[in-house]
């Protein structure tokens, strides 16, 4: 583990004790390290960095993260107070084979399609990338690649046939995606959903 890593794992642990990092919520920890590695190039952007540059971004950090011990775990409070009240309620733990509401459906040809051009679109994690600093902006700090790339995907949906090496379309599908993201802010209530074992809830048991 890199000292962010160790040092989350702590905050984590400090704010919410049940959580069982190293056993039935070591997914709690993965997303968590993986918003915050998004956090600190969301920070770089707002610096002014290239959005090109930004998967420098932790590795400077890291570099420079004993030197700046303190400030990064000042930093790594805050962040993590502000991540577990996104995550009570942008998570949603479901038993089993407990059916999950979808707003959005679509024919099973239409999201064949729709992953092919996924699979197609060279830039994808550019605008991912992108759609993650648009959420992270509108203080979406929790589950921001799996929220995005989400977003994405509906969006590929809706345009199946789209031509990835169309600039236009591509940056049609870009806007569309940022606004998705803009709206998704504003919306209340969980975003992801996790199918448990019902044995998690009895992990402490």
């Amino acid at each position: 583990m890199t000292l962010i890593e160790t040092l989350l794992s702590a905050k984590l642990k400090e704010t919410e004790p049940t959580l069982d990092l190293f056993g039935a919520d070591r997914k709690v920890l993965k997303i968590a390290h993986e918003d915050f590695e998004n956090y600190i190039k969301f920070l770089a952007f707002a610096s002014g960095k290239p959005l090109e540059s930004l998967e420098n971004s932790e590795s400077e950090i890291l570099r420079s993260e004993r030197e700046y011990l303190e400030e990064i775990n000042a930093l790594l409070s805050s962040w993590t107070t502000l991540w577990l009240k996104k995550w009570k309620e942008r998570f949603n733990l479901i038993l089993g084979h407990a059916k999950i509401n979808q707003p959005f459906v679509s024919n099973p040809e239409t999201i064949a399609k729709a992953q092919v051009t996924w699979s197609k679109l060279e830039c994808r994690e550019e605008i991912i990338r992108m759609i993650i600093l648009s959420l992270i902006k509108n203080s979406e700090l929790c589950g921001t690649r799996i929220i995005a790339e989400d977003i994405l995907r509906r969006e590929l949906t809706k345009n199946p046939n789209l031509e990835v090496t169309c600039t236009k379309q591509v940056l049609t599908l870009l806007n569309a995606a940022l606004n998705k993201a803009h709206e998704t802010s504003k919306r209340t209530g969980p975003l992801v959903y996790i199918k448990v074992d019902k044995n998690y809830f009895c992990k402490n048991c």
